[in-house]
């Protein structure tokens, strides 16, 4: 019974592989429309070296952290938004962008975040950079992506330094939106423990079966990367050990939040909705909702894997709405209650 509920959307997932190529393909050529520094004087460390390099502000409302990675030998950016008392420790919640890593805008360009979280006691960290990446740890150098190590930067070097710069609790959530809301669930897993919660907004969770690994090749091939360099060929076993959707039994006692449209048009699919942004607007009909319609199967089936396995999760299947930043602000907004009572909650063991 587990895996036929799980393999029964396996024609659908066929023909949306399909359908993924063609949407992939155009919009490869199509931008998504998007919208004094200061040295430490001591730099907090990882145990492999990775640490602090510095701090930049960005006015009264953040400050930007760059952080170098030793797994990666870059400096990664962090967009950082401290907790209302910063002198009383607080938790962290990690926000996770989509296939461009936030380049082209993100999380703090996009959406209320600033001023949703001004009165919250929660520090927000936005990783910049890792476009086309999944931000897990790829297995071989790519001629155009390098080496990506994102799992071991965010799961490994990233969290001590967090918490030693801004006075962390060591308690942590995890939210992201498209590849990164596959890319919560994949981090989860290898860290278990280290998320009381996670949230995933139009993600594609299950990356192993035709539908999957199309979304997955393609998302990378966006950026002139080859998955072949991630995760091997396609008959390669390291796609099942990756795929998250296989291996949810390691998130049993973590907060899970799953949010999805339907890829049918909405209110924020008009031009009200997108305050005259014809271009934005376009991109959203034409591109959003055929790549939410795709999402929404993969979360069908990642619903029917919880279940079938008996791991507790909210799931939201919006009626409507695209693949885009309007519907994902509103998914944070409506996850928040869930993830801070995680984070707000009390100790458990080895945490």
């Amino acid at each position: 019974m587990t895996t036929s509920r799980y393999a029964n959307h396996r024609g659908l997932s066929r023909s949306a592989a399909l359908l993924l190529s063609v949407i992939v393909a155009v919009a490869a050529i199509v931008r998504v429309p998007g919208s004094a520094a200061a040295d430490t004087e001591s730099a907090p460390l990882s145990p492999n070296g990775s640490h602090l390099d510095r701090i930049e502000t960005r006015g009264h409302d953040a400050i930007d952290m760059y952080v170098h990675s030793a797994a990666m030998n870059t400096d990664i950016r962090l967009q950082v938004l401290r907790a209302v008392d910063p002198t009383r420790p607080a938790p962290t919640l990690y926000l996770l962008n989509g296939s461009d890593g936030g380049v082209g805008g993100g999380w703090y360009d996009e959406t209320d975040v600033v001023r949703f979280f001004a009165d919250k006691q929660v520090n927000v960290v936005i990783p910049i950079g890792g476009a086309g990446s999944y931000f897990t740890d790829w297995r071989s150098e790519d001629p155009t992506l390098g080496r990506p190590r994102w799992t071991t930067f965010l799961t490994r070097e990233l969290p001590p330094i967090v918490d030693a710069t801004l006075n962390g609790s060591g308690v942590n959530a995890i939210a992201g939106i498209s590849m990164g809301g596959t890319a919560v669930f994949q981090l989860a897993e290898a860290a278990p423990g280290l998320y009381r919660a996670i949230a995933s907004y139009s993600g594609c969770v299950p990356t192993s079966d035709p539908a999957g690994q199309a979304f997955v090749a393609l998302v990378v091939a966006r950026f002139a990367g080859s998955p072949t360099n991630m995760w091997g060929p396609p008959d390669d076993p390291e796609w099942t050990a990756k795929d998250p959707a296989l291996h949810v039994d390691l998130l049993r006692g973590t907060e899970i939040y799953v949010s999805v449209g339907s890829g049918l048009p909405g209110p924020l699919d008009t031009p009200t909705g997108v305050r005259g942004d014809t271009q934005r607007l376009t991109w959203q009909l034409l591109f959003g909702s055929p790549l939410e319609v795709l999402a929404n199967d993969c979360t069908h089936r990642l619903r029917d894997r919880l279940h079938d396995l008996a791991i507790p999760a909210t799931f939201d299947f919006r009626p409507t709405g695209t693949h885009s930043w309007g519907y994902w602000q509103q998914d944070l907004h409506n996850s928040w209650p869930r993830l801070e009572a995680a984070l707000s909650g009390p100790n458990r063991a080895g945490r």
